[in-house]
């Protein structure tokens, strides 16, 4: 039975369109601009709907696409994962590519959110989400990943770190969108950990570090992203180390210098910018030790 016309829902009133193909979604944000957002699993969206922190007037529901696929596939000469905007986190947590060609975000994935959210929420959704104490943004921007953007003027495309502008703010335009994400081959040297501290489990960091370490030589090349300790993931490079000094204090005191000059957490109700500093050094200091010491990321 259709609701009376007075009565109450939780989010507020808007036009919902469902597009077929990618091009009828760049004729809708060319129509709409600002006015409108974009709805793939509806795992941040609706929440924030119901709870009327956003009206827009118009919502675009990417989920009737027509042949998108929904598993990360291999593309191009170099064997870059491609990641389409209808490929769940669940899929991506499965996936025998992506534990192949990028370990780092497979393990980021036994930290994203609850199953029921996995089975939902989509990987671009969460690119494109842009909150700062997600994982994946972080991974996107060490692993030097791209996303292609697109609007009915063309297409584009933005390395990781040039894609955020700060909290859940990207650098696209009203009428732009990420319809892929590609994330680069790793070589058979690199090692990968992550670390992060949450209140509870499956819960947005208070702190997380992603590492990589890179066999160059007789050296050791480091490099970090921070999420949850500022406004957009970030990413570093320590001097490159031995092994020695790795395992020793060197490590520590490369990591302090950095995070006193490069970071600039925040206080807020979950912890104040002194914890999140301490949370910055020691997580580093632990992901790029288990990185060190950890497997080969492929077999």
């Amino acid at each position: 039975m259709p609701a009376p016309k007075d009565a109450i829902v939780k989010p507020p009133p808007f036009t919902y369109h469902r597009p077929a193909t990618r091009f009828e979604v760049d004729e809708l944000l060319g129509e709409y601009g600002a006015d409108a957002k974009l709805l793939a699993g509806g795992q941040s969206l609706v929440p924030m709907l119901n709870m009327r922190q956003m009206s827009p007037a118009h919502v675009i529901d990417l989920g009737g696409l027509v042949g998108e696929p929904s598993v990360p596939v291999w593309r191009g000469a170099e064997s870059t994962l491609w990641f389409g905007p209808l490929v769940r986190h669940v899929a991506v947590e499965k996936s025998r590519a992506v534990l192949e060609g990028a370990p780092l975000l497979s393990k980021a994935m036994d930290m994203v959110a609850h199953p029921p959210v996995r089975s939902r929420g989509t990987f671009v959704g969460a690119i494109a989400h842009a909150d700062p104490a997600s994982e994946l943004p972080a991974v996107l921007v060490l692993l030097g990943g791209q996303v292609r953007v697109r609007s009915h003027n063309g297409i584009r495309t933005l390395a990781g770190q040039e894609l955020y502008a700060g909290p859940f703010e990207l650098t696209i335009a009203a009428d732009e969108w990420i319809d892929e994400v590609r994330l680069p081959p790793g070589r058979r040297s690199d090692r990968f950990a992550i670390e992060e501290f949450t209140r509870r489990d499956a819960d947005f960091a208070v702190c997380g570090v992603a590492a990589t370490v890179r066999e160059v030589g007789d050296v050791l090349v480091t490099a970090l992203a921070f999420f949850g300790v500022g406004a957009t993931p970030r990413r570093f490079e320590l001097s490159a180390m031995s092994s020695d000094d790795i395992t020793g204090g060197q490590l520590d005191l490369a990591v302090r210098e950095l995070v006193a000059a490069r970071l600039e957490p925040h206080d807020d109700i979950h912890a104040t910018a002194a914890f999140r500093r301490h949370l910055a050094e020691r997580l580093a200091v632990r992901a790029v030790r288990r990185a060190a010491t950890s497997e080969r990321s492929t077999e």
